[in-house]
């Protein structure tokens, strides 16, 4: 079907608002308050999270996980005030590209926009092996066979699995967010109400198995994690299991009220999450306790996927299939909206022409960024297929290497807010602390995480323990993906030169924005 292109054409005329923002022809007034707080949660996906990064924050900080998700939380609370409002002034599904465009000019724009895409990618890949893992083990459960779980052993099975979920996902996505939204009420109301009752289970039990903890107001406090690297690191794992809330901003020029009610999604998105975190942290940890053997949340040998160890033992062989559902449904719909910021990403990209012009097309009929949706399906499965093929560790350590991305992106998000709002921030103490000191802090926290990060991921311990040459692999996988987007922009400015030229977006502060 013919793609309507996104740009300006000859003849055009309707002129571009704020220094050459654009319409994309996105179906708009598709995504209320609730519907973009579900997608959220979803793009989040919590019990796919939990699973893979519960054994691992563990193995770093120990009783203090607790302290470390709220830790985690923080940083991104104070970048959530940051998109409210950025998206406020110019609510356009570029988002973080579009934003630090305006605010310091289309190099560094570009590769914020890169950093989150990249991110996405490697996130996409994660979930579609996870909800591989969970698709045979849930099969071997339903089947009584060993054989059949085993499957997911067998490498091309698993890689040709793989391809299948990202391939349906991809689909779902290019359909658009009405088909979308609905969808995800069902999954993500599943997983909220199994990990509830999964951590009311464990509580409950707690004190039948060795090792088990009471709970103790101390894991709550992050000043008791042994070293600093070891609190960065935790806190590097932190930082990713609450990415993903901003999808709630990539629909902005598609909800209802696009100025306003993107970012109040985001907020209520935020406070699910961070609950329900909490919640199965402090839940896991009293029946598991941190040991490294057994059902030790602190065990190696289970530490990425801590939910198939503590499933029967919980909620016994009848109930804990509902794990393995709702872990699948949560890698599966979250597989799905993940697409959407990526989507859009690409699409404003290619609208203000620092991607190639194909990517603007949208679908007639769907009104969705259908050949960005693609790419991203693409992109996505040659990522994952490779990255399987190279290295064994490949989920743990791109989990690792993801922490370093989202800081990357978020905190040049965070700066671009006080740096476009600065004639604000004289003008009410509100504007001051919203616009200002509070995604000021955020960024500062997440630009001290980074650098960190960065210096941690040399030592091939960091992550898996495997390596390059000597090179930890988590610092081969995060810092060459960005150094591969610095190539990929010097290729493009040679291709594109206006939009490096700042002919296309301009780098503009607006005039004040009137409070209602």
């Amino acid at each position: 079907m013919t793609q309507v292109d996104a740009r300006p054409q000859a003849g055009d005329t309707a002129a571009p608002s704020q220094g050459g923002v654009r319409g994309k022809g996105l179906g708009g007034n598709s995504v209320g308050l609730v519907g973009g707080a579900v997608i959220g949660v979803s793009t989040v996906a919590p019990v796919y999270c939990l699973t893979a990064t519960l054994g691992p924050t563990v193995g770093e900080v120990g009783v203090q996980m607790p302290a470390i998700f709220l830790a985690g939380f923080l940083p991104m609370l104070l970048v959530a005030f940051a998109y409210r409002e950025l998206n406020r002034a110019v609510p356009d599904c570029g988002t973080s590209f579009t934003w630090s465009v305006k605010a310091f000019g289309p190099r560094v724009g570009w590769m914020c926009g890169w950093g989150l895409l990249i991110a996405t990618v490697v996130v996409l890949s994660n979930l579609a092996g996870v909800a591989t893992s969970f698709f045979w083990l849930l099969a071997g459960e339903a089947t009584s066979s060993a054989d059949v779980a085993a499957l997911d052993d067998n490498k091309a099975v698993h890689i040709l699995t793989t391809l299948v979920f990202i391939a349906l996902a991809t689909a779902i996505s290019y359909r658009g967010m009405t088909a979308t939204k609905w969808l995800q009420y069902t999954l993500v109301g599943l997983q909220l109400a199994v990990i509830v009752l999964f951590a009311a289970m464990a509580v409950a039990k707690s004190g039948e198995i060795a090792g088990s903890l009471d709970f103790s107001w101390s894991w709550m406090n992050p000043f008791a994690v042994d070293s600093f690297a070891a609190f960065t690191a935790g806190l590097s794992l932190s930082i990713f299991i609450y990415w993903g809330w901003d999808a709630c901003l990539s629909i902005n020029e598609e909800s209802t009220g696009s100025a306003r009610t993107p970012g109040r999604a985001a907020m209520l998105a935020m406070v699910v999450i961070v609950a329900s975190y909490l919640l199965v942290a402090i839940a896991t940890q009293m029946y598991a306790g941190v040991g490294d053997k057994g059902t030790g949340l602190g065990n190696p040998d289970t530490a990425d996927n801590v939910f198939a160890t503590l499933a029967e033992p919980i909620m016994g062989s009848g109930l804990g299939i509902l794990l393995f559902v709702a872990v699948l449904a949560s890698a599966a719909a979250s597989l799905q909206t993940t697409f959407i910021p990526v989507a859009r990403t690409v699409l404003a990209m290619s609208t203000y022409e620092a991607l190639p012009a194909t990517f603007a097309k949208v679908h007639p009929r769907f009104q969705t960024p259908g050949r960005a949706t693609i790419a991203a399906g693409v992109a996505t499965g040659v990522f994952y297929s490779v990255m399987t093929v190279l290295s064994e560790n490949v989920l743990v350590d791109t989990i690792y290497a993801l922490g370093l991305m989202i800081c990357f992106y978020y905190s040049i998000t965070a700066f671009a807010c006080v740096w476009f709002f600065r004639r604000d921030l004289r003008r009410s103490v509100r504007d001051l602390l919203v616009k200002g000191i509070l995604p000021g802090l955020g960024a500062l926290m997440l630009t001290a995480v980074f650098a960190q990060t960065l210096y941690d991921m040399w030592d091939p311990a960091y992550g898996s323990g495997s390596s390059v040459l000597g090179v930890g692999s988590v610092f081969v996988i995060g810092v060459g993906l960005l150094l591969l987007g610095l190539v990929i922009m010097l290729v493009t400015s040679w291709r594109s030169p206006a939009f490096f030229r700042g002919e296309v977006l301009t780098k503009e502060t607006p005039a004040l924005v009137v409070e209602d």
